[in-house]
């Protein structure tokens, strides 16, 4: 099965600060499954390093105050363009993030208040089927 997967928790340096994730654990998955690196941010037209943002409703506001609103829309499309291309049914994101988190985001203060929500790639997503799970939720795809 293809699984798309945030590119920061396969090591990749794609973090708003240039750093990455790396998630060991899924590495067992790697084993059963075919995994589609893919950073919404960048897919949308975002460098690395950038100034984090956050989601405040529907816009993501840098926390310089600019609004970045349409490169996440950007990366969010060309994201469910690829797991449509590669067929993915199912993806592992980073949580907390204002593209990736699934379930929890943090508030828009940048106050590192977290609440319930959904990053703007993983709204999409889901709206389009695909079942989006968090870096702590990997063990759900073991032996699927």
């Amino acid at each position: 099965m293809n699984i798309l997967v945030s590119a920061c928790l396969l090591g990749m340096n794609c973090r708003y600060d240039g750093s990455h994730n790396y998630c060991p654990e899924l590495e067992k998955l790697m084993e059963e499954h075919i995994l589609i690196p893919v950073c919404p941010e960048r897919r949308g037209g975002l460098d690395t390093p950038r100034e984090p943002a956050e989601r405040q409703g529907d816009r993501i506001i840098a926390r310089d105050g600019t609004d970045v609103t349409d490169a996440y829309i950007r990366g969010a499309q060309e994201t469910l363009r690829l797991a449509k291309e590669y067929d993915c049914r199912y993806a592992i994101f980073k949580e907390r993030s204002p593209s990736c988190g699934a379930g929890v985001i943090y508030d828009g203060n940048f106050s590192h208040t977290r609440v319930p929500g959904d990053g703007m790639t993983t709204q999409l997503l889901r709206a389009n089927g695909i079942i989006v799970l968090g870096e702590s939720q990997i063990s759900a795809l073991l032996h699927k």
